[in-house]
């Protein structure tokens, strides 16, 4: 078992929206530690949304953090061994892992 919590990192905002959630999802989107690409690809799959969304009074940051709220899981099953059976036991989950599933699973299911 662990002596103490780890220390939480602070993340510094992105440089266009100053927003620490656009960078978190970045360090998802990120491969090979390419940070620069994921921003652009990042940045450029805004402006699209804000092209098409172009009627819509929303910012497409708005409407970016609303895509990630429709995702975002609320329960996950967990396996559980009681009497000899593996039983799958649905838990709630914290809001830290929430986030992190969110933005994993758009970046998966994109």
């Amino acid at each position: 078992m662990r002596k103490s919590k780890p220390k939480k990192r602070i993340l510094l905002p992105d440089p266009k929206y100053h927003d620490t959630s656009v960078t978190r999802f970045v360090n998802n989107l990120m491969l090979q530690g390419k940070k620069s690409i994921a921003y652009s690809i990042f940045y450029d799959a805004i402006d699209m949304v804000g092209e098409k969304m172009k009627d819509s009074d929303k910012a497409p940051l708005d409407i970016w953090k609303k895509a990630l709220e429709n995702v975002t899981p609320q329960i996950e099953v967990k396996s559980r061994r009681i009497g000899g059976a593996n039983f799958q036991v649905p838990t709630e989950l914290r809001p830290e892992r929430k986030i992190s599933l969110s933005m994993k699973n758009m970046i998966n299911f994109a």
